[in-house]
C-alpha cells in the first residue's frame, strides 16, 4: 500500500469507523464465532455479521474466514490485532480518566509496579497515598522489564515503579527510592530461623526453591552452590510467579535466594526469616521512572508523595 493509500484509508477510518467495530473485530478473534461473539457482547448473530461486512468493506480488505466451527482471523486480521488491542486500552484508559474527574476525584494516576517494586515498596506507600488523597483514582498493573518499556512506547503509563534500568528510557528520569539486595530466606519454622550465622554446610542440606535460567537471581544461586560442600536439592517446581513463589515459601519446608524486596510483606509479617550466611550482592535500587518535565496533576502528586514516604520509612528504620 502506497503512503497516499494509507493517508485515504486512515482518513476514511475517522470518518467512519466506530469504536463497535473494533470491539467486534477483536472478540470475533478471541472467540472465532458469530453466535459466542454476538452473545458475549449483547448484539444479534446478523449485528455482528452486518457490522463485520461493514468493516471489511471499509478496509477493502477479508478479515475472516468462515470454517465448519465458525471465522478464522486472515493474515491481515492478524497484523490489525495488536493495534485493536491498544486502541480499546487506550478507550478504557479515556473513560477511567473521566470518570476519575466526574466522581468529584481529582484525576487519574495510570502506574505499572513491577514485582519486586509492588511488594517492597508500592504495598505500603499507596495505601497511605490513598489515605491522603483519598479523591485520586490509581490504576495498578504489574509488569516486568519489557513490557514496562513498550508501555512507555505506547504513552500507556504516567509513572513506573521499578528497579533501576541499565538505560533510561527517551525523556525519562529515575529516582531511588528504597535499596535492595540478594536474601537467603526460609519459612519461620524452619530449623535454621533462629540461627545467628548460617554455615554454607548448613545451607547445603536444605531444599531450594529454583528460578528460571534466565533470572538475575538464579544465576546467583548456581554461583552460591558452587560454592556449597555436596549437591543441593532442589524442589521440581521452577517459577518467577510471585504468588506461586510466595505460596511454596509459606507452605514447604524450603529455602530460596531471591530479592529481599520481593518477600518484603513476609519477612515483615514474620512468616519468612532472612538467613545470616553474610554479605550478598547488592542490586539496583527500586523507585519512580517518569518522564521529564510532563506528568499531570494527579501523577505528580503521587511521585512526590511517594519520595517523602520512602525518606520517612528511612528516617523511621534509621532511627529504631
Amino acid at each position: 500500500m502506497s503512503a497516499d493509500a494509507a493517508s485515504v484509508l486512515f482518513n476514511r477510518l475517522l470518518a467512519r469507523g466506530k469504536f463497535r467495530h473494533v470491539q467486534v473485530l477483536l472478540r470475533l478473534a478471541e472467540l472465532g464465532s458469530v453466535q459466542r461473539t454476538a452473545d458475549a457482547i449483547a448484539m444479534t448473530q446478523s449485528g455482528v455479521t452486518q457490522t463485520l461486512a461493514y468493516l471489511e468493506k471499509l478496509l477493502g480488505a477479508r478479515l475472516f474466514e468462515r470454517h465448519a466451527r465458525g471465522v478464522r482471523p486472515t493474515p491481515i486480521c492478524l497484523d490489525l490485532l495488536p493495534v485493536a488491542r491498544q486502541l480499546m486500552l487506550g478507550l478504557a484508559d479515556g473513560a477511567g480518566v473521566v470518570a476519575a474527574r466526574q466522581h468529584q476525584g481529582e484525576g487519574m494516576v495510570r502506574l505499572i509496579g513491577s514485582a519486586a517494586a509492588t511488594n517492597g515498596l508500592l504495598l505500603s506507600a499507596l495505601t497511605a497515598f490513598v489515605a491522603h488523597a483519598p479523591r485520586i483514582t490509581v490504576h495498578l498493573r504489574e509488569a516486568e522489564g519489557g513490557e514496562q518499556l513498550l508501555a512507555i512506547g505506547r504513552g500507556e503509563v504516567d509513572l513506573v515503579a521499578c528497579r533501576k534500568p541499565q538505560v533510561l528510557p527517551e525523556g525519562w528520569e529515575f529516582h531511588a527510592l528504597r535499596t535492595d539486595r540478594f536474601a537467603v530466606v526460609c519459612r519461620a519454622g524452619n530449623r535454621l530461623a533462629r540461627a545467628a550465622r548460617v554455615k554454607l554446610e548448613d545451607l547445603a542440606g536444605l531444599t531450594w526453591l529454583q528460578l528460571p535460567a534466565n533470572v538475575d537471581a538464579r544465576a546467583r544461586f548456581d554461583e552460591l552452590v558452587r560454592r556449597l560442600l555436596g549437591p543441593v536439592t532442589t524442589y521440581p517446581v521452577v517459577t518467577i510467579s510471585p504468588t506461586m513463589l510466595w505460596w511454596l515459601l509459606r507452605h514447604r519446608d524450603l529455602a530460596a535466594l531471591l530479592p529481599l524486596n520481593l518477600l518484603r510483606p513476609l519477612l515483615d509479617a514474620g512468616e519468612m526469616v532472612e538467613l545470616n550466611v553474610g554479605p550478598l550482592d547488592a542490586l539496583q535500587p527500586l523507585g519512580l521512572l517518569r518522564p521529564i518535565g510532563r506528568l499531570g496533576d494527579a501523577a505528580e502528586r503521587l511521585a512526590d508523595f511517594m519520595k517523602t514516604f520512602a525518606y520517612d520509612e528511612r528516617a523511621l528504620s534509621s532511627s529504631i
